[in-house]
């Protein structure tokens, strides 16, 4: 008789777990990155109250074997199951908002500790630290170099605006255009541009082109001579040879070669190189000569002076690109993820965060595209994946097991009442 009182104490009890559970999920369900348990149940021992008998061995004999007979105890929680199961996402806009697709978590740290989450609403502190909103634990990842190269350690993401980026000297100006076959030797067009010195000081770099004299003994209507210059001080000559059909035959005399390099004191007062590129020997991608009107014009080249950050950007590798007021877009830093043999062993510390347990494993670090297969979206949060359908509906069975059970409690009682009236 008290077998039934205990397994129904046994069923009020786990059913109330399971309640628990329930209303943790759907108190959670616009939690961010908040991922659902579920708790199933096993039964407990079985008392045996007779064993099981093989069959006799005689095969003249009309009996067989017998089976056990136990009557069972009650029930237990077997386990409380985290569902890492992807929640869908919800576009907020905010750069340094992420989440996560995939099975991949961000690594974030109080100084000492590194805690793990799906959660990616991160901010920027005072400091330029991107940290957690919720308790400011800051992130991890690899940092650049000031030239945008990303290092291998993983340490805190800092990105303090302000941060400048170092003035680079130019070294290579590219050329494009045509010129006039068709234009007379007094002709002069030209075409500027301005580069810069190792301190980004600004430069006025001038070509000018002049189609050779055809009172020069070593006359060739194919051919162009170019005055470069500085600054307005000359600082080198070359000439420009073209096939007859319009395309850059040599530079300089050069048929193997369309760059001209020469060297020029700038500002600073140290030598400075710079190679011109004239295009491809045998194409027309850089300078031509057609007839058709001169449009020759440095169009491009790679230096810039000191910037200082001003926006950042970070794409689906979790890659932190920072744009300065020069016009340079430089790598800060890259986010790295962890990823674990066993995420439903993670313990929950709070917050959000999970730490690593026992039966999890250790954290795999790594980067996407480099170790990780999940991917980072940003401007947007991964929201509890909390189904509310399936949890009213687990509500109703968890009531209604309880329900069961205690009227298994009121029976026995019952029962046990009118054992006790027996004596009447």
């Amino acid at each position: 008789m008290m077998r039934s009182l205990f397994a129904g104490v046994s069923g009020l009890r786990n059913h109330q777990v399971r309640m628990d559970v329930i209303g943790n999920n759907i108190s959670n369900v616009n939690t961010v990155g908040f991922k659902a348990s579920r708790v199933t149940f096993e039964e407990a021992f079985a008392q045996l109250v007779q064993g099981a008998s093989r069959p006799p061995g005689d095969d003249a004999a009309v009996s067989g074997g017998v089976n056990p007979i136990q009557v069972g105890l009650g029930m237990n929680i077997s386990s409380i199951d985290l569902l890492f199961t992807q929640g869908h996402l919800e576009s907020t806009g905010v750069v340094t908002d992420l989440a996560i697709q995939g099975n991949s978590f961000f690594v974030v740290s109080d100084g000492s500790t590194r805690y793990y989450t799906r959660a990616g609403n991160f901010q920027l502190d005072a400091d330029g630290r991107l940290v957690s909103a919720s308790n400011g634990f800051v992130v991890q990842g690899r940092m650049a170099t000031p030239d945008g190269v990303l290092q291998e350690a993983i340490t805190d993401i800092r990105l303090p605006f302000g941060q400048k980026s170092p003035a680079r000297a130019t070294e290579r100006v590219s050329i494009g255009g045509n010129l006039d076959s068709g234009a007379s030797a007094t002709a002069r067009p030209e075409t500027t541009i301005t580069i810069y010195d190792e301190q980004g000081n600004e430069v006025e770099l001038k070509l000018i082109f002049a189609k050779m004299d055809p009172a020069d003994p070593n006359y060739d209507p194919n051919t162009w001579n170019v005055e470069i210059q500085v600054d307005g001080v000359t600082a080198g000559t070359t000439t420009l040879e073209f096939s007859p059909n319009g395309t850059l035959a040599a530079v300089d005399g050069d048929p193997t070669s369309a760059d001209y390099t020469f060297t020029f004191q700038a500002p600073t007062g140290s030598n400075q190189t710079v190679t011109i590129d004239f295009g491809t020997i045998g194409g027309i991608d850089g300078l031509s000569q057609f007839a058709r009107p001169t449009t020759a014009v440095l169009r491009e080249q790679d230096g810039y002076t000191m910037g200082e950050l001003q926006n950042i950007s970070i794409d689906q590798y979790g890659v932190i690109s920072g744009s300065f007021s020069n016009g340079v877009t430089l790598t800060l830093a890259q986010i790295v993820l962890a990823d674990f043999n066993n995420p439903t062993g993670l313990i929950r510390v709070g917050d959000n965060m999970y730490q690593v347990s026992a039966n999890s494993g250790a954290a795999v670090l790594g980067f996407v595209g480099e170790g990780s297969k999940s991917m980072i979206t940003s401007g947007a949060l991964e929201m509890s994946n909390v189904d509310l359908a399936q949890e009213f509906t687990n509500m109703i069975t968890a009531q209604r097991g309880f329900q069961s059970n205690a009227r298994v409690i009121t029976a026995s009682d019952e029962m046990l009442q009118e054992l006790v009236s027996l004596k009447r």
